[in-house]
Order: C-alpha cells, then structure tokens, then sequence
C-alpha cells in the first residue's frame, strides 16, 4: 500500500449529499469588451521585472479528526481553508499579488467573507498512475515519455510513488524522494501483459488509499482515458472523488499523435473515435473536479511545457479561509465557486505593461462536505 510513514492507515470517507441554494454570482467573461479603469485592473509585470517570490508561510500543524485525517478544505470551527491557482490563460504563470479583497467566495449560491489569504510554496506528494497494457505501442510510448518527463521535474522535498495498472493495478515504488528508486521503478516497465485497461478501478483504489496520507496529495493520470473492464462505474468513480478530499488529480491523455493523424484521414483510430472522445470527456472532469488541469498533447516536445505548467500549479498557490454563513455540521455536500474581482465588486481584468488584456483561470475544488458531528 501507499504509505510517507509509519503507522499510516488506510480508510474511507462516505460521502452524503445536499440540496444547493441559488444566487446569481457576478461571472468574469474574458471576452468583456472596453476601457479598463485603472481602480479595477491588475498590471502584471514583465517576468524579468518581477520581485523575488515571499518566503514560504511558516508551517503550521494541521487540525486533524477523531480518524487523524486532515483537510485542506475542512470545518472543524467550522473554518473552510480552500485552495486556489490563479493561471494566466496563455503562460500558465502563476499570478501573484492578489489580496483577500480580490476573492469572491459563493458557496451554495451565497457569498461568503474571506478572512484570510496566504501564498503557499510546497514540496508536493504525488503518485504516478500509468496505464500500462498491452495496446498500440504508440500510447505506451507516450505513457513513458510523459512519466519521465514529470519524474526529471522533482525536488529533494518531494515524496512520489509509481504505481501502473492493466486490469489490477501493482505498486512499482512506495513514496520516495528518492530518484534513483524511481529511477529504476520507471525503467522496470518492459513488457505489458494483458490489455484490459480498468482505470476507474484503479483510480478508486488509489484515491482510497491516500485517504490517510496526511497533507495535500496530487495524482498524476497518464493514459488514454479508455476503461474497458472495470467494477467500479462512472458514476460511483465521481462520487469517490468527491468523498475524497485533499486530492488533486492532473490528467495527461496519452495517444494524440496516432488520434490526430487517424482523425485527419478519416475513420477514427481503430474504429474507437467516440470511445476516445469519451474517454478525453471524463479525464477533464476529473481534473477539473478536484481542482487539477488536463492536457492533451500531440507531439513529443509539449511535455516539458506541460509539466513546468503542472509544477507552478502545484508549488504555487493561495489559500482562503473563511467561516461559512451555513455552520451547521450536517453532511452534505457544499458547492463551492471562487471569482476574481476589483475594488468594487466587478470582475477583475489583468493587463501587461503595455495594457493588453490578460485571460485567467481560476482553479480550485468545486465543493466540500461538511463534516458530520462526531458522537
């Protein structure tokens, strides 16, 4: 099992389910046309001008229930910490600068007042699922290169497991943050065995065995995003993801070189075009639930960039905390949505210094439970 330590244990967290108030948020379109006020912009600096970075927030212990689980996004007082990246659309750069005035937190349709906002700079704890079966050799390829490519980002703090799966899934490297046992956990990949491609079983069992993992953990999916066997449906997988909190999962689709040509000749690859569209379709929502990206790449030489926007994702970003106007303890499933505004409540544009405007994203979970009082 996935374990940083001894003593970690392994469990499940069930989920419930809530009922949504509705209010209508103030929406940041990008393609908002006309003059920028100069109250209501951020100029971002050239990258050379910038400052250097704060020095990390001290670190701090983090509350934990009766269980010994801790939350990124968690009620205990009650208190909801979220996480949130705010990417330039173009660059993938992080944005900085950005103060508690500038974050319009909705939750279940209500706004709720930020408290507190702090950047974070973290090593990252991180697990490698890879599909690893006996398909088109182009995919494994892909699987493989993109692997490498994330394992050359890693820092001595980091802690990364390695884990593949064809119709079961087998744990290649516990997590280390030593890089020549994944080094080698990497290089053990040689000949796949069968073809059964079961990602939403293997999916689930990894989310289930973070479960325990303390702090903030990241799972890198590298695969075509096709499942052929699997228990475990579609719709029980989402419902895992949404149970599990502190898990941010970045999704790389492996193949788009072969798909491309085979979409441009005609026909679909192998007959399989609307499997893989599907397959691209549920990557994304699991990225984009837990507050993660998906990429797609077609050649080779995207993967450095993919990664190097994976890493300032994942070591930069802000933290909120806010007490939320519902504090009732009840169990149910919370949505939460975060925009960007200026000094009077409109949403927030970005320019350069030479007053072009500048797309964003703004990326975090889209919800919490609220945790269940204990007896």
């Amino acid at each position: 099992m996935l374990g940083m330590a001894a003593g970690t244990a392994w469990a499940q967290q069930a989920p419930a389910s809530g009922t949504p108030a509705q209010q209508n948020p103030p929406t940041a379109s990008p393609d908002d046309s006309g003059p920028i006020p100069n109250d209501g912009a951020i100029v971002l600096p050239k990258k050379k001008d910038e400052p250097p970075p704060p020095p990390a927030a001290p670190a701090e212990e983090k509350p934990r229930n009766p269980n010994g689980e801790t939350y990124s996004m968690r009620v205990d007082v009650p208190i909801v910490n979220l996480d949130v990246n705010v990417l330039l659309d173009r660059t993938h750069d992080f944005v900085p600068g950005l103060k508690a005035e500038n974050f319009l937190v909705v939750e279940d349709g209500v706004e709720q007042q930020v408290q507190t906002v702090r950047v974070t700079k973290t090593p990252i704890t991180a697990v490698m699922l890879l599909e690893f079966a006996a398909n088109n050799w182009y995919f494994i390829q892909d699987m493989e290169n993109a692997s490498v490519s994330f394992f050359r980002t890693m820092q001595p703090d980091d802690y990364i497991a390695v884990e593949t799966y064809d119709m079961r899934t087998h744990i290649l490297t516990d997590f280390t943050n030593n890089k020549e046992t994944i080094r080698q956990a990497l290089s053990s990949l040689m000949m796949p065995t069968f073809s059964e491609t079961n990602e939403f079983d293997a999916l689930y069992e990894t989310l289930d065995r973070l479960t325990r993992v303390d702090g903030r953990k990241y799972i890198m999916l590298i695969s075509d995003g096709r499942d052929t066997m699997s228990k475990i449906t579609l719709d029980k997988m989402l419902a895992k993801i949404k149970a599990t909190p502190n898990v941010t999962i970045f999704t790389i689709s492996t193949g788009g070189f072969v798909r491309e040509m085979s979409d441009t000749r005609g026909g679909g690859f192998g007959g399989r075009h609307m499997d893989y569209l599907q397959a691209d379709n549920q990557m994304q929502t699991f990225a984009r639930m837990t507050g993660g990206m998906n990429y797609k790449p077609i050649f080779q030489g995207e993967l450095p960039d993919i990664f190097s926007q994976i890493n300032e994702s994942i070591r930069n970003q802000y933290v909120l905390t806010y007490k939320p106007s519902n504090p009732k303890n009840d169990g149910t499933y919370r949505k939460v949505k975060v925009y960007l505004v200026d000094n009077e409540g409109k949403p927030l544009k970005m320019q350069d210094e030479k007053g072009k405007p500048q797309k964003y994203s703004v990326i975090s979970r889209d919800g919490y439970w609220a945790k269940l009082p204990v007896n």
